[in-house]
């Protein structure tokens, strides 16, 4: 039987991607198995596993309780028994149920003498969908003080696929966050190799060159950053380059300090809430190791510090817009 990724559109979607990495991966290595609520016969909350179960069996798609903290303890034990896990979340705000052995269990096991963990916590992450304030949660931070978890989020479907591999394949456990309003989004479908590949954990892409200043960026967030930069260009005359993150843990230093010293101005956007935000160690990155460089601030653009709203006008006035990144970038380049 074939990859159930393949639709007939003309492309793979993201979640076309993630699925046919993780196909492939249960497919070359049978260690690797899917435990989560409903992923089984239901095929995942989005449908991300569908067609699974008739391939691999139950014993490889492992349908669960509703208890994150059950599916989280099981992942992390059968890890420790030479399996790779790939847990699901059905929405990444319930990662808070199983936080308490994500941080104290699964990032320092290795450190601690039992082994490492092998496994893979992925899940539906962010807002734009009208999905309210349980159902919206950008999680990084939450994780950012954790030593010993790898975080991702891809923005594309060569780098959904390529992480995903990745992720399954390294030693350690990793968060993988999938924004959910890039499931199915039709700009993001694109051609994929046949060939087997991985995109490295740690390392940043420039998703576009610039030199008059930075937006350094990640997930659903690139798409505005890029569009901002397309009407900068237009209206303005500027440059912008645009820096795509993909790993949140471990941040790709370099990448940020090598993108200012190129612009000399930067400008850091995520979707979370501003206070407390993965913004603020990214501004004491560049003030520590960079600041010689700047010819302005560093400016930081995020939703503002309040739950996700459910009513569309909230939730639009509450991300940040393409034209906040707009303005806050004709400011910073105006120093």
């Amino acid at each position: 039987m074939s990859s159930p990724a393949k639709s007939e559109a003309k492309g793979v979607s993201l979640i076309e991607a993630i699925r046919a990495a993780l196909w492939e991966e249960m497919n070359a290595d049978e260690t690797v198995f899917v435990i989560g609520e409903d992923v089984g016969a239901y095929g995942g909350a989005f449908k991300l596993t569908e067609g699974f179960i008739d391939h691999f069996g139950p014993e490889r798609m492992v349908d669960t309780p509703i208890s994150e903290a059950a599916i989280v303890g099981a992942a992390c034990g059968s890890a420790l028994m030479g399996m790779k896990p790939v847990a699901e979340f059905q929405f990444i705000d319930f990662v808070s149920c199983g936080f308490d052995m994500l941080t104290n269990y699964a990032a320092k096991s290795r450190y601690r003498g039992c082994g490492a963990i092998q496994a893979v916590f992925r899940g539906p992450c962010g807002s734009g969908v009208r999905g309210g304030p349980f159902h919206s949660l950008n999680a990084e931070s939450f994780f950012l003080n954790t030593a010993g978890i790898k975080m991702v989020e891809p923005s594309t479907a060569y780098d959904a696929k390529g992480l995903m591999k990745a992720a399954i394949r390294d030693p350690d456990p990793v968060l993988f966050f999938e924004h959910k309003k890039l499931y199915r989004l039709p700009r993001l479908r694109e051609e994929l190799p046949d060939d087997d590949y991985i995109v490295e954990i740690g390392k940043a892409r420039t998703a576009r060159e610039g030199t008059d200043l930075s937006i350094i960026t990640f997930g659903a967030q690139v798409l505005n950053a890029l569009d901002a930069a397309d009407a900068l260009e237009k209206e303005d005359g500027l440059k912008v380059e645009v820096i795509d993150l993909r790993t949140l843990s471990p941040l790709d230093k370099d990448a940020i300090i090598s993108t200012v010293k190129k612009t000399n101005r930067a400008m850091i956007l995520h979707e979370a809430s501003l206070t407390g935000g993965i913004g603020g160690e990214i501004s004491a990155i560049i003030a520590e190791e960079a600041f010689e460089w700047l010819d302005a601030p560093v400016i930081r653009v995020a939703s503002i510090d309040t739950p996700v709203p459910f009513a569309p006008q909230m939730e639009d006035y509450f991300l940040p817009s393409i034209s906040e990144i707009v303005t806050a970038a004709r400011r910073l380049a105006s120093y």
